[in-house]
């Protein structure tokens, strides 16, 4: 018999049945014969199936135990559909019952995409523990700053207990060190308590270089494509569609058995598939299934480096569905304004001209000659609304791939800092926070990655020096092995008791509260957005409107002060300012503010160094209620009680 999807329940690996035997279902076209070796000692055959599968069913495998499966009766190996491998890689896996969780989230309702704002998090160094347990307890820290979506770098089974994830080799099972599959529930049914969604970041464009040994079961790569890791997933190659299978059961666990909301899949321009029918079209194919099947709502985003709108219109359109994409785009745009080195993949930005295109069209690059790339690149896309692109000042690549792993606060000013933020926070875009930015946390965030296999430690390592050896850096370029380097990257909740990190909290807090109770800050229609932008003065003034709401964001990424006017007279009642980064409450470096409280279009502002000033007309409907229970308790000496 033939394995199909079943959106209601997983058809591979180790299920449990309601009569308590274990349902075994293994894809291996490449193995003649197949048993089941349960706690080291007991072996069972599978029957064979069409297609590659193999398959039985007993009532001697029970949750907690840990099997294998040994192919061509000569070696053993782990389940590549593992929920679980509490020894590792290496050893045996262990069958669970993730259905035995009791789910208290029923009333719990998947906020839409505009509603999102993310804040991406690793797992192992965002508290000290680095646990799902730990992370559990920061949760009012974050429903406080105004996160509406927590994003969770993989937590697919990895070697050892430091990675990054994107080197996971079991797509199924939970990082055993982060406290494995029912610590995740937790987690998600905490989060969904506080209001809280769940993004999960995963992997189908590799598997991790230690470990994998699912060549032995069958073609699970193809070197028909070649990949930044080398042959490419087997989407379209002979027996792919077992392949397929595998990563389309594997979407749609995480939504079904953990209640994730929305998964961001990593490089998806590194899935390579030429089939009738794209693996990301199908995969938005079932997930539409399921949440036809359970009346949940799950989104699907993309990191994608093509600048080709084709994976987020609808299928309809002949796209692949994907609901939202990452724009590196208009990070690289933003960091040169404010500085950044024009070297790398920055050699292709503009600063302030890219930077004002990225605010109207969401590509920089939509069919121009790329210097980078040496052609010309992207499509436009004028169609997508605002909540299919997301943007940010700082991600995991972007701080983690520098050589040093410096962050934003170890690059650029204070009032620099207040300036980024404000940037992304009044785009017209899903804004996504990076862990520790709300504070302007010191420690880098380093590539790391431990291994067991010795050649394989000296390759990452020899890796990221070939990466930066022409950075003309004497610095020595960290190891990612190193438990330092790991260490090192893990954040200092302590800095919430000290200043200017208290004080660029509670403005983080300000700029959210105001996105999230402005309709025109919250609603993302990108028709209502004009940018102008004067290159001589470095300032940028981002206008934007709902109804009979309008908001100016004036910004001055200069280090001089300049005078600037409203470019539009949106109505005839005077604008009155809501936010100034260089007010006195903010701790201004480059001079306090003197930017009126109200104002007309006929007048002049002076607009100091490195900042950014908001001001609304439709004032009776720009009145914001700023919660400040994280500073509140900060001022009273409560540090402990946050952090």
């Amino acid at each position: 018999m033939m394995y199909p999807l079943n959106v209601n329940k997983r058809t591979l690996g180790v299920t449990f049945l309601p009569d308590r035997q274990a349902q075994i279902v293994l894809w291996s076209p490449s193995a003649d014969q197949v048993d089941l070796k349960i706690n080291g000692q007991s072996v069972l055959p599978l029957q064979q199936e069409e297609l590659g599968y193999w398959q039985t069913k007993t009532d001697q495998l029970r949750p907690g135990d840990s099997y294998t499966f040994v192919l061509n009766n000569e070696k053993e190996y782990p389940d590549p559909a593992s929920l679980s491998q509490p020894q590792g890689v290496y050893d045996a896996s262990q069958a669970i019952d993730t259905s035995l969780f009791y789910w208290d989230d029923q009333c719990w309702v998947n906020p839409a995409l505009e509603d999102y704002l993310l804040y991406e998090v690793h797992t192992g160094t965002f508290t000290p523990e680095g646990t799902f347990a730990s992370l559990e307890t920061k949760l009012d820290y974050l429903k406080a700053l105004g996160v509406t979506a927590i994003e969770i770098m993989p937590v697919a089974q990895f070697a050892d207990s430091r990675n990054w994830g994107y080197d996971g080799v079991y797509s199924f099972a939970v990082q055993n060190s982060y406290g494995g599959a029912s610590n995740l529930q937790r987690l998600v049914d905490a989060c969904h308590y506080k209001g809280i969604a769940v993004v999960l970041d995963v992997v189908y464009n590799h598997f991790g270089p230690e470990g994998s040994f699912f060549s032995n079961f069958g073609p699970y790569l193809t070197s028909k494509y070649c990949t930044p890791w080398g042959n490419a997933i087997n989407f379209d190659d002979a027996w792919c569609d077992g392949v397929r299978h595998y990563v389309i059961e594997n979407a749609l666990m995480w939504f079904r058995d953990f209640h994730i909301d929305a998964l961001r899949l990593d490089a998806v321009h590194a899935m390579k598939d030429c089939s009738p029918v794209h693996i990301l079209q199908e995969l938005r194919q079932q997930v539409d299934h399921l949440m036809e099947t359970t009346g949940r709502r799950h989104h699907l985003l993309v990191e994608c480096d093509l600048n080709d709108p084709k994976f987020i219109n609808p299928l309809t359109e002949h796209g692949y569905g994907m609901d939202a994409q990452w724009i590196d785009e208009f990070h690289h745009s933003l960091r040169v304004t404010v500085g950044e080195a024009k070297t790398g993949y920055y050699a292709d930005f503009d600063g302030l001209a890219h930077l004002t295109k990225s605010y109207q069209h969401g590509y920089v690059y939509d069919g121009q000659f790329s210097n980078v790339r040496q052609k010309l690149f992207g499509c436009k896309a004028e169609s997508n609304p605002g909540h299919q692109f997301i943007i940010f000042s700082q991600n995991h690549d972007q701080v983690g791939n520098r050589q040093q792993g410096e962050r934003s606060s170890q690059l650029y000013s204070y009032d620099t800092l207040k300036l980024l933020a404000g940037a992304v926070l009044v785009s017209p875009y899903i804004p996504l926070l990076f862990m520790g930015e709300e504070w302007g946390e010191t420690n880098p965030f380093f590539y790391f990655a431990t291994h067991f296999e010795p050649d394989l430690v000296e390759a990452v390592q020899q890796g990221r020096k070939d990466e930066f050896a022409h950075s003309h850096s004497d610095k020595e370029v960290p190891a990612p092995q190193s438990h330092d380097t790991f260490e090192e990257a893990k954040l200092q909740w302590g800095l919430l008791a000290k200043e200017p990190h208290q004080t660029l909290l509670r403005y983080y807090q300000t700029l959210i509260a105001l996105r999230r109770q402005l309709p025109a800050l919250h609603k993302l229609d990108r028709q209502y957005v004009n940018v102008t932008a004067n290159d001589d003065q470095q300032t940028l003034q981002l206008h934007r409107w709902q109804g009979d709401q309008h908001i100016q964001c004036l910004m001055n990424f200069s280090k001089q002060p300049q005078i600037v006017q409203l470019s539009e007279a949106s109505q005839e009642q005077d604008w009155h300012k809501l936010l100034d980064s260089a007010d006195e409450q903010w701790f201004p470096q480059n001079g306090i503010s003197t930017a009126p409280g109200s104002l007309s279009t006929d007048n002049a502002i002076e607009l100091q160094p490195e900042s950014i000033v908001i001001y609304a007309q439709g004032h009776e409907k720009s009145h914001v209620n700023v919660p400040n229970p994280i500073a509140q308790r900060l001022y009273r000496g409560e540090a402990e009680a946050v952090g």
